[in-house]
């Protein structure tokens, strides 16, 4: 509607200039300067004037517009959103072009508080995390910003510029400033003579052609101090639990031993000693001391393996050897073990004696898993896929792994079996860990289960 204003107010001060100008032109022609000149210049003069007038309405009409959105443009230029432009007098197109003005100025003020707010909601979020931030200039070293906790991880007081930390602790500056930890590191950093371990990450961003440095670190001693007090307290709860259950009985069938043998001793005649019965008493203490034993190892085997002898190995080389061991077992049990190979000249580069306690474990527990089952069959294959990683696959068509216990089954002594001691994945897992390599299981119940080693 304005603007519709605007182009009749426009073409009425246009028409009544060409009026003006046709008007003096006929003038010119038509009147006698020679008979009455005064009457012919009055005309002339007032219709040259009414041109001029006309032509100055029109400059002052549309340069206001501009000169409008010339100060409005100003104003935007040095972010000075209070101007306030009149909406109540004047034409009808500039208040409309005010209304506009004033409401881009309100709708720039609401989203500078917008983002006024979240900027403080961000800053304070980033002050209460535990995580220590800091960004500086990495020309000037002049902190861009940094949180307190920053602060206390290092043990350090606030900083303006980074080159404070280079004096005050150089050994400091060049773990935390100079090294790149893009993928994030675990380091140990020395602050005021206590050694703590942190974990480190950095990145660089540009702003406004200045580049700076992000770097975000976190105190991890307090948590692996408690990780390890409760790993301790696990471990110490089982053994205790274990040895105990071992240890109970192993005395009191000692204790009744010692007592017939020492009545025997006070009395032979009426306390004879059956020998058969302390044979079977004393075979009974060993047995459940070797146990006793082999559980202890078991314990020692999670961490004895630290090391690796790598050497190139023919896949088809391993498969023939866990053939020859464990046929002949699987064989009286009806169970199918069945090897495939695509590539009889696939090598890989492992310690061969490891990897081969990896599958034969893995083979048991598939032979475990298709005790009661039909036709029970565990497939042993390896192949290289086109990123040339080398997989080794153990499937079966036993009765699977529930899903409720899927994410446990490599926890450390958790074990679904009566007699299990939950070690032989865990140790399965390390072995894989220790070669670069990892364990993945899909299982579906009651179906069967596989289990790739990617190298």
């Amino acid at each position: 509607m304005a603007y519709r204003d605007y182009k009749l107010s426009l073409f009425v001060r246009i028409f009544v200039l060409f009026i003006s100008i046709t008007a003096f032109v006929l003038a010119i022609y038509k009147l006698d300067f020679g008979v009455d000149v005064l009457k012919s210049i009055i005309i002339v003069g007032l219709l040259l004037l009414i041109i001029v007038l006309s032509i100055r309405s029109i400059f002052k009409f549309t340069i206001r517009r501009y000169s409008e959105m010339d100060r409005f443009f100003e104003s935007i230029k040095y972010r000075d959103f209070t101007q306030w432009f009149n909406e109540d007098s004047g034409p009808k197109d500039i208040r409309e072009l005010h209304r506009g003005f004033n409401s881009i100025n309100e709708t720039i003020k609401i989203v500078n508080k917008e983002k006024e707010v979240q900027y403080l909601y961000l800053q304070k979020i980033l002050e209460l995390v535990n995580t220590g931030i800091i960004a500086y200039n990495i020309e000037s070293g002049n902190v861009l910003w940094v949180n307190d906790s920053f602060n206390q991880v290092l043990n350090i007081p606030t900083i303006k510029n980074i080159q404070f930390v280079k004096k005050r602790n150089s050994k400091m500056f060049t773990d935390v400033f100079e090294t790149t930890h893009v993928n994030g590191n675990t380091i140990s950093i020395d602050a005021e003579n206590e050694k703590i371990k942190i974990l480190i990450s950095n990145s660089s961003f540009k702003v406004k052609e200045k580049e700076f440095k992000l770097i975000v670190l976190q105190n991890i001693e307090n948590t692996l101090n408690q990780n390890q007090a409760e790993a301790w307290n696990k471990l110490l709860r089982v053994l205790t639990h274990e040895i105990m259950n071992s240890i109970a009985p192993i005395t009191s069938l000692a204790e009744t031993l010692q007592t017939k043998i020492r009545l025997s001793i006070e009395d032979p005649i009426k306390n004879q000693v059956d020998a058969n019965d302390l044979y079977v008493g004393i075979e009974s203490i060993r047995n459940r001391s070797d146990g006793l034993m082999k559980f202890a190892n078991t314990y020692r085997g999670l961490n004895k393996i630290t090391n690796l002898n790598l050497s190139k190995a023919s896949i088809h080389t391993l498969f023939e050897s866990i053939s020859n061991l464990l046929q002949p077992s699987l064989h009286s049990k009806n169970i199918d073990l069945q090897f495939k190979l695509d590539n009889p000249d696939l090598q890989i580069e492992i310690d061969t004696s490891l990897i081969e306690q990896v599958l034969i474990n893995l083979i048991l527990n598939a032979v475990a898993a298709c005790k009661n089952i039909e036709a029970p069959l565990i497939k042993i294959s390896a192949e290289k896929n086109i990123e040339g990683i080398v997989i080794i696959k153990v499937s079966d068509n036993g009765i699977g792994i529930p899903n409720e216990i899927l994410d446990k089954i490599f926890i450390p002594f958790f074990s679904t079996k009566k007699n299990g001691s939950g070690i032989g994945l865990s140790l399965c897992q390390q072995i894989m860990f220790l070669h670069k390599g990892k364990i993945q299981i899909n299982s579906i119940e009651n179906s069967g289960t596989i289990i790739r080693l990617v190298f």
